[in-house]
């Protein structure tokens, strides 16, 4: 691994000043979803995105987004930071900067880290060196040296600061419900070997932490394929001694009409049927990538921001009625820097409205529907979630 350069001491040094101005965290604080979450055994928190001082990009730069941070959260994720996209520039070398500053941010602002992902198992989201990578005359060994060496290298950096890892995310094909192959698992011998490999060597290098096979098999029609394909992994793993603790349900919602109260309905028998097979086998359950996608719905940003919420909240009640859910993530707080304008804009051109808070940092009726499911939730006794306080 080549050693820090001066492009990755300026951005660990921004990370580091931002992070000396971090706001603090107020535990209790009666308008924090974390507080509120926690009188109920779990945690709240969102994806944050690094970006440099004064910039306008979705991370804790932004003054007004980082006081959202600060007082809704008790722990954030990287959107992209920690992906081998963004970590491995080659497959001899490692860039930690800016995910190193969104964990100096985060010790800064007494927030917990969930580390994503230590694999996102599928061609495209692999670096292309990977693809085109020469595993040799011994390529079964060439690879689970890769792999190995990559999980090693990312776990022993952050040693108990991170105690939830994605080590897995969307190794399911929703097509088919099969297990997508890399280059990389072909030269492993196939997919199974290689998720095994990496929740072993995650285990082996941090028994303290939760390890999470995370995917986005929602709730909606079209999605049953998916979900078979998911509980088909889940019990393989089970039955050859995979170290998995939990799934990750990403939890991205797409709504499917103005009706939200029948949508709801409609769903919620066989996404409980789903999820009661998940925790029969002893699993326990993460939301870690909460928004929603405003389909099928009217321009009116009124109207439209009480169908979300409605939709948001019959959707929370059924999943958060599970006990094993511990920690509830959305993926980003302001409809300002949502991933999802840029990856499906409306058809209308009205821009999408998928998060707790507008564009202006106001408060919607969605943040409202989260709050008031996790009040109505079931209170729930923390279990390894207390050995992740900070």
């Amino acid at each position: 691994m080549q050693g820090p350069t001066r492009r990755d001491s300026l951005i660990l040094g921004a990370g580091l000043m931002l992070a000396g101005a971090a706001p603090a965290r107020v535990p209790g604080a009666q308008d924090s979803l974390d507080a509120l979450a926690r009188t109920r055994g779990m945690r709240f928190g969102s994806a944050v995105a690094w970006g440099p001082p004064r910039s306008d990009t979705g991370s804790f730069a932004n003054p007004n987004y980082a006081a959202l941070i600060a007082r809704d959260c008790g722990v954030i994720v990287a959107e992209n930071e920690m992906k081998w996209q963004a970590l491995r520039p080659s497959p001899t070398t490692f860039d930690f900067a800016r995910f190193d500053a969104i964990v100096a941010y985060a010790a800064a602002a007494r927030l917990a880290v969930r580390g994503h992902n230590l694999i996102w198992h599928q061609p495209k989201w692999m670096p292309h060196w990977a693809e085109s990578h020469d595993y040799g005359a011994t390529p079964k060994r060439e690879a689970a040296r890769l792999l190995g060496d990559h999980i090693r290298t990312v776990v022993r950096r952050y040693g108990t600061r991170i105690a939830d890892y994605d080590v897995v995310n969307e190794a399911v094909n929703p097509a088919d419900g099969t297990l997508y192959e890399t280059t990389l698992s072909r030269a492993l011998g196939g997919a199974e070997p290689t998720l095994d490999l990496a929740f072993r060597t995650a285990r082996a290098e941090a028994p303290h932490a939760r390890l999470v096979y995370n995917d986005y098999m929602s709730w909606e029609p079209g999605n049953e394929r998916h979900r078979a394909g998911v509980l088909r992994l889940l019990h393989g793993f089970r039955a050859r001694g995979v170290p998995v603790d939990a799934l990750g349900v990403q939890s991205h919602l797409i709504t499917i009409g103005a009706d939200a109260r029948a949508s709801v309905s409609r769903m919620q028998g066989d996404w409980r049927r789903f999820l009661d097979e998940v925790v029969a086998m002893g699993f326990g359950l993460v939301v870690t990538e909460l928004d929603v996608r405003d389909n099928a719905l009217p321009a009116d940003p009124v109207a439209r921001d009480r169908i979300v919420a409605d939709y948001t909240r019959g959707y929370l009640d059924v999943t958060l009625g599970y006990q094993q859910v511990s920690d509830i993530l959305v993926w980003g707080m302001s409809d300002r820097y949502s991933w999802i304008e840029g990856f499906e804009p409306r058809a209308d051109g009205a821009r999408r409205r998928p998060t707790l808070y507008d564009t202006a940092f106001a408060p919607k009726p969605m943040r409202a529907a989260v709050a008031d499911a996790i009040r109505a939730a079931p209170a729930r006794t923390p279990q390894r979630s207390e050995r992740r306080e900070i």
